[in-house]
C-alpha cells in the first residue's frame, strides 16, 4: 500500500481528520480544536491513502527542552500497517536533540511506546479540563 505523507497543514480537511479521531479511537475532537492545535505544533504529520487522510499525529516542542508526542492516530481499517509506528518514528527524529521527549499513552499501549524508547515517569502529573472523565477511562487515579 502506498501512502503520501504531508508535512504541513495547508489543504487539510479539518472535518475529516476529527473523523479519524473519533474513529481512531481518540474522542471527540472538533475540526477546529484540531486545526489551531496543529498549527500551533512544531512538528506534524498527516498520512493519505490516495486523496484519504487515514492516520496523523503531532508534537509540541520548545526547540531545546521539551517535546511532547501527542495525537497519533490510525483510521481502524490502516492499523497494524506500521503507519502509526512510522509518525512515531518521524516525530521522534524530528524532536531529537531536545533534553526530553514525553508522551502519555492510552491505559494499556504503554508497551508499543517502550519499543520507541519510552520510560515509564514517576513523577508525571496532570490537570484535566474534564477530570472525571480522566479518571473514568484510566488517565489518572
Amino acid at each position: 500500500m502506498e501512502f503520501e505523507w504531508q508535512y504541513i497543514t495547508e489543504n487539510i480537511d479539518w472535518n475529516e481528520l476529527s473523523e479519524l479521531y473519533r474513529r481512531a479511537p481518540l474522542g471527540d475532537k472538533s475540526a477546529q480544536d484540531l486545526e489551531t492545535v496543529f498549527k500551533n505544533s512544531r512538528y506534524g504529520c498527516f498520512v493519505f491513502h490516495k486523496t484519504k487522510l487515514v492516520a496523523a499525529g503531532r508534537c509540541l516542542a520548545d526547540g531545546v527542552d521539551c517535546a511532547y508526542l501527542c495525537d497519533i492516530a490510525v483510521l481502524p481499517e490502516y492499523q497494524g500497517n506500521g503507519i502509526g509506528g512510522d509518525i512515531i518514528k518521524k516525530l521522534l527524529d524530528d524532536a531529537m536533540g531536545h533534553r526530553k521527549i514525553i508522551l502519555y499513552a492510552a491505559p494499556g499501549k504503554e508497551s508499543l511506546y517502550k519499543k520507541y524508547g519510552f520510560h515509564t515517569m514517576n513523577t508525571a502529573m496532570a490537570i484535566f479540563k474534564y477530570h472525571d472523565n480522566a479518571l473514568s477511562i484510566g488517565l489518572i487515579s
